[in-house]
């Protein structure tokens, strides 16, 4: 069966995958973009964005594996846009005419509308679907492919308190943010389930790999 994944998924040092104070001019609050600024010097970020340059070190290691072998997407209404952003039927996500999915798009809300196809081979569709319900309709969606779990940190830790990932890549990031959204609240002994890798990046960023245990 196909995997689920979970890549390049940065939180702060007190755990808070995304800031307070969300907004259609701040799409991750008062955090800026002080959780990414890690993956916006690689070459896959200045590939992805259509400028040279950028580094080839541990960082772009791991960020280039984000898009090999996946065949669908989930997100949460939090990842697809600001606060409200169902009330704007012209609304098609922050990443413009061609979003970097490419794939199969499903975004978990509450507020489902007709599909969207995009250019490059990402269309939008929106569930009101628990995360097991989502996944079957994703992996119908990948096929032989991985289906990825794009965040947020609801999102995520959604997936993770129902058993359903396999890999997850986090990044944790050498700032505090005090508030916003926590990956972590109600994953006691998460770590039981999953054989976890720590690497160091001279960036200050440290990734954590974790695998679900087959014992």
């Amino acid at each position: 069966m196909s995997l689920v994944r979970v890549h390049n998924f940065a939180i702060s040092l007190d755990g808070f995958g995304t800031g307070e104070g969300l907004s259609q001019e701040a799409p991750f609050g008062h955090a800026g973009e002080r959780l990414h600024e890690w993956m916006f010097g690689t070459r896959w970020w200045h590939e992805l964005t259509g400028r040279p340059g950028g580094s080839d070190g541990l960082d772009n290691a791991f960020v280039q594996q984000f898009t090999p072998g996946v065949g669908a997407e989930i997100m949460g209404a939090g990842k697809f846009g600001y606060p409200g952003w169902h009330e704007d039927l012209q609304w098609k996500g922050w990443w413009g005419p061609n979003p970097p999915f490419h794939t199969p798009t499903f975004i978990l809300t509450h507020h489902p509308r007709p599909s969207i196809e995009m250019e490059g081979g990402t269309t939008f569709h929106f569930l009101d679907a628990s995360p097991a319900e989502a996944l079957a309709q994703a992996r119908k969606a990948a096929g032989d492919q991985d289906v990825r779990i794009g965040g947020g940190p609801t999102v995520v830790r959604d997936f993770l308190a129902a058993g359903l990932i396999d890999r997850m890549h986090v990044v944790v990031v050498p700032i505090l943010l005090g508030r916003g959204t926590r990956l972590w609240d109600n994953l006691e002994s998460l770590e039981e389930t999953y054989e976890i890798e720590t690497v160091s990046s001279p960036t200050g960023v440290t990734h954590l790999t974790f695998t679900r245990s087959h014992d």
